[in-house]
């Protein structure tokens, strides 16, 4: 099956993930995949929170099926990816279904596994994971190859954030991560906030931070929110979607990776060797 899959091009897989909930984590990752949508890239954005999924319901999309039902063999992943706006593919997965949250990592590695036949289609493949650090967020984000985290300018986000980092540099040794500042004032407050992030990394953390800018509160946000839209689609010229877009467009300059289809491979065998390491 490899030697099938060197012709592909290589996926983007961006991990969109936080200390904490509360911070707009979804709606940054709804609002980046348009943006990267609307830059000619080919997007599917996957609802990784396995238990208290949202992303079709903030997009107003109303999801008959989910990942559940490709799990349990009920269908394929092609009955279950919804057409959002601006052409992003959305994969809803299951609010509410506890069994998802007590997924094992070899059932993570068969779910992400099932997006490996599609990547020939794709250019960036977003996950938008649950907040905090329990094991199926963690195996997604260890996965992915960028992972995005998103913070506002309250002590608990940055104090949650910083552990979250720290988690994950310390015990898996994930030494890259790029930092984004939502709700923020102005462009000032963002990089003050990414500074404080810094400062509590550099003294204890192997790790690298890039900042990859600042999302600030408008009233477009609230309005999209009640719309059941994205910001970029429903007010394109608030301050918030033009943040969108700048950030996707540095976002789309980051490196892809070395080997063809590498980062679709990368996400479902690093489960995989979660997996094994837990059996062994």
């Amino acid at each position: 099956m490899m030697s099938d899959m060197a012709s592909i091009s290589p996926v983007q897989v961006i991990a969109v993930t936080s200390g904490k909930g509360g911070v707009g984590k979804t709606v940054v990752a709804v609002n980046l995949a348009l943006a990267l949508a609307g830059l000619g890239r080919r997007v599917m954005l996957l609802d990784g929170d396995l238990a208290m999924a949202n992303i079709d319901v903030m997009l107003g999309l109303g999801a008959e099926r989910t990942l559940a039902d490709v799990l349990a063999g009920n269908c394929g992943l092609d009955d279950v990816v919804l057409q959002g706006p601006g052409g992003v593919r959305v994969v809803p997965a299951a609010s509410g279904a506890r069994g998802m949250v007590r997924l094992s990592a070899q059932q993570q590695a068969g779910l992400v596994h099932i997006f490996d036949r599609h990547a020939d289609q794709l250019d960036v493949l977003l996950v938008d994971t649950a907040s905090g650090i329990d094991d199926a967020t963690i195996g997604l984000v260890r996965a992915a190859r960028e992972v995005l985290v998103v913070l506002c300018d309250e002590p608990t986000s940055i104090a949650d954030a910083y552990a979250l980092i720290r988690l994950l540099n310390s015990d898996y040794g994930v030494s890259r991560f790029r930092i984004l500042a939502n709700m923020v004032v102005g462009p000032r407050e963002g990089r003050e906030l990414f500074a404080k992030l810094l400062r509590l990394t550099e003294q204890s953390l192997a790790a690298t931070l890039q900042y990859v800018g600042a999302v600030p509160w408008d009233d477009s946000l609230r309005r999209a929110v009640q719309r059941q839209a994205a910001v970029c689609e429903a007010f394109p010229r608030s301050k918030s979607a033009t943040a969108f877009r700048a950030i996707a467009e540095r976002v789309d300059g980051w490196p892809l990776p070395a080997n063809p289809r590498g980062n679709v491979e990368f996400f479902v065998e690093h489960l995989i060797r979660a997996a094994q390491a837990k059996s062994a």
